[in-house]
């Protein structure tokens, strides 16, 4: 039976579909069957993110109005193999979406993966409820903001209220360099604040935004040790962190603080 985790965030903008498309590649380069579902109706974009856009044929919303087979509308991965992923389509007006319907697709598709990672909508409205209705895990992502923090500590209050068993957090977009001067929100400090798991820290880094699942995939090494801790953290619940401080310790590392704030 399939782990269902829902990657949610109390705000859009802080990464939530970047996480996903990443964490969904690493487990999958681990040889897990891994299917990735955009419960983002209307302003899905994780078929972009995955550079699938151009092979959706089939979405969510066919499946529910039976115009195609679950089989039928999922879309495997150039790169990854066990990878695959279903998009939710565009909003149909005259179609109601009901949260059974949504669950009754994901236990079809139980038996046939390892994870099934929801890409849940941002806020706190009828399609957050339903995302993170279908889900017996959550990977609340934030930033190292002090808005972003209050934001995903109001999710883990009402996440409290659905049966997720398990909770973690993921600090997107950290800056190593601002954290080891004390400018930028502690790792610890936003782990004592939300009170829940950690689940991975990401660095901020550019290329984290190549709209390409083959380009993403072949991010520079601090990137990947760090999505692939995370990936590794859901797999065996250890709550090891990717130190984004590293590179900014030392008189090399003061060069590097130095030539990071001023290019």
């Amino acid at each position: 039976m399939a782990r269902t985790i829902v990657v949610t965030s109390g705000k859009g903008g802080v990464g939530k579909t970047t996480v996903t498309a990443n964490l969904g590649m690493h487990l999958a380069s681990k040889n897990y069957r891994v299917c990735m579902i955009d419960m983002d109706i209307g302003l899905n974009n994780l078929d972009v993110v995955m550079n699938m856009e151009n092979r959706v044929i089939y979405t969510m919303l066919d499946i529910l109005e039976n115009k195609c087979r679950i089989k039928e509308a999922l879309i495997q991965d150039d790169y990854y193999p066990l990878l695959y992923l279903l998009s939710s389509g565009e909003l149909n007006q005259n179609l109601s979406i009901q949260t059974s319907q949504i669950k009754g697709i994901i236990q079809s598709l139980q038996e046939s993966f390892d994870f099934i990672l929801i890409d849940c909508p941002a806020g706190i409205d009828a399609g957050f409820k339903r995302a993170i209705s279908c889900a017996d895990e959550a990977i609340v992502v934030t930033t190292p903001h002090l808005s972003s923090i209050r934001d995903a500590d109001k999710v883990i209050t009402i996440l409290s209220c659905y049966n997720i068993y398990q909770k973690r957090f993921v600090i997107n977009r950290a800056r190593g360099d601002l954290m080891k001067d004390k400018l930028m929100i502690d790792v610890y400090d936003i782990g004592r604040t939300l009170n829940i798991d950690f689940g991975g820290v990401i660095p901020e880094d550019d290329n984290v935004l190549i709209t390409s699942s083959e380009k993403i995939k072949n991010h520079k090494i601090t990137m990947n040790r760090a999505f692939d801790i995370l990936a590794n953290n859901i797999i065996t619940g250890e709550k090891k962190l990717f130190d984004c401080t590293y590179k900014y310790r030392g008189f090399i590392g003061n060069i590097k603080k130095f030539l990071k704030r001023t290019i």
